[in-house]
């Protein structure tokens, strides 16, 4: 009798050691995170985060040589076993894919009331915030600042122009909202007027506000932190939000966006961490950061070189259909740099 009850002791001292070491996930206090905005701006609001609530953050972030595509190529991998809970993207087109991909879980936040409804997706699969601007940077030696992106192909600036290569980055995306609002017709003989026009390509955003700002080139488009860059750096440039008229697209505009993946193995600490990082109080940061970056929120006090967002014509787009658009026009796009 005492052999038996020995042996149920110790298979019942067994079994709590086991369940000890298999405690779930969803017990812990860990949030993982995937990261494609920069890291040197999300860091510091996830470690924020950290003290605020007591939760760890585990982020994964993108290397330079994987930006924007390593975090969504891991998610597709890992598909079916997430390993992690969000995604904060720099952009809205590849946490459009993963929707798509039916990799995201649908979850609409508090914090995101306030943040119009065009940089959020109608059925609550991804939310903007902190948002780049689409702006041309031009040099101050210029008298009349060009006002649309149709200055591009303006005989007057023939040769006098600069862009970052359609093929990466925020760039291809803007390409491709021409093409859903222009349709296919209009944008390709826009391209075509590009290269009649000599307009110059550079490496990057970084690369063509550099030129800009040497004086090799009148203008760029440029994303918004670029230009302010140059000008808190005290480089002759000036900063100009295009297509502001009455009849004219508007600035297109690239938020952030954070999402909750499917599965999360920490639901509950992924949606305080998504409402952190929509919170005012996390834009007014990442206002002030050398990011710069515009607030969604309209109240959220911004530094003297930004517009608020209610003060900006937005291009109104739907980022659904620029996904779309921007895996439509690829072929087109190396064919027109000659890749």
């Amino acid at each position: 009798m005492k052999k038996i009850l020995y042996a149920i002791l110790a298979l019942t001292a067994a079994i709590a050691i086991w369940q000890m070491d298999s405690v779930p996930k969803l017990s812990q206090k860990i949030v993982v995170v995937y990261v494609s905005e920069d890291q040197v701006f999300s860091e510091p609001v996830l470690k924020d985060f950290e003290k605020e609530t007591g939760i760890t953050v585990k982020a994964v972030y993108d290397t330079e040589e994987s930006k924007s595509t390593g975090s969504m190529n891991r998610l597709i991998a890992e598909k079916n076993n997430p390993q992690a809970d969000v995604y904060w993207a720099n952009e809205p087109i590849r946490a459009e894919v993963l929707k798509q991909r039916g990799i995201a879980a649908p979850y609409a936040s508090l914090e995101a009331r306030d943040i119009p409804s065009v940089f959020k997706d109608p059925e609550g699969y991804w939310t903007g915030f902190s948002a780049r601007a689409r702006v041309f940077v031009v040099n101050d030696r210029v008298k009349e600042k060009p006002k649309t992106i149709l200055a591009y192909i303006d005989p007057r600036w023939k040769g006098k122009s600069v862009i970052a290569n359609p093929l990466f980055g925020t760039t291809t995306s803007e390409i491709a909202a021409l093409f859903t609002i222009w349709g296919d017709e209009r944008a390709k003989a826009f391209m075509e007027k590009l290269k009649q026009n000599d307009v110059a390509l550079s490496t990057s955003n970084g690369e063509s506000a550099d030129f800009v700002a040497a004086g090799q080139y009148d203008f760029s488009l440029v994303d918004s932190d670029d230009a302010v860059n140059r000008s808190r750096q005290g480089k002759p440039v000036t900063m100009v939000y295009p297509d502001q008229g009455a009849k004219e697209p508007g600035c297109f505009i690239v938020p952030n966006t954070v999402m909750l993946i499917k599965g999360a193995p920490h639901p509950e600490h992924a949606k305080k961490l998504i409402d952190y990082l929509l919170s005012p109080k996390t834009e007014r940061k990442l206002a002030f950061a050398d990011c710069a970056q515009i607030p969604l929120h309209p109240s959220v006090q911004i530094p003297p070189e930004l517009k608020p967002i209610d003060a900006i014509k937005v291009m109104e787009v739907d980022y659904a259909a620029v996904a779309k658009k921007m895996v439509e026009i690829q072929a087109f796009l190396k064919n027109w740099t000659g890749l």
